[in-house]
């Protein structure tokens, strides 16, 4: 855990959040500035800044918890389709430095990924 990681935080416990999913290696959160009717955030227990700075074995289990959240999108609303978008650095507008995953549906999304 990062001492000042409000994502951290969230995981550990020391931030309320409602968690709508957690199993050993992730939580999904609802977002707090939703962009879609469903906004949710898939964190990574384990931290690390971003999509570019894990390990072979961090890209192993952010692959078996994007295979989970296949099987909780009736559970979470989102069985007529969903985006998922992760951001980068900040060109790519991410605001919090731990790797989170959005995911969004619940409506018919914009064509514009921006």
């Amino acid at each position: 855990m990062e001492n000042n990681c409000v994502f951290c935080k969230i995981i550990a416990g020391e931030i309320p959040s409602k968690k709508f999913y957690e199993d050993d290696d992730m939580v999904i959160i609802a977002d707090v500035n939703p962009q879609a009717a469903k906004h949710y955030l898939l964190l990574p227990k384990k931290h690390y800044a971003n999509i570019v700075e894990m390990s072979e074995d961090d890209a192993i289990i952010l692959g078996k918890c994007l295979k989970k959240l296949s099987t909780l999108v009736d559970e979470l609303g989102l069985k007529d389709g969903f985006r998922l978008v992760s951001n980068k650095g900040e060109n790519g507008c991410q605001s919090v430095n731990h790797l989170h995953i959005h995911i969004l549906g619940g409506e018919k999304l914009s064509e514009k990924m921006a």
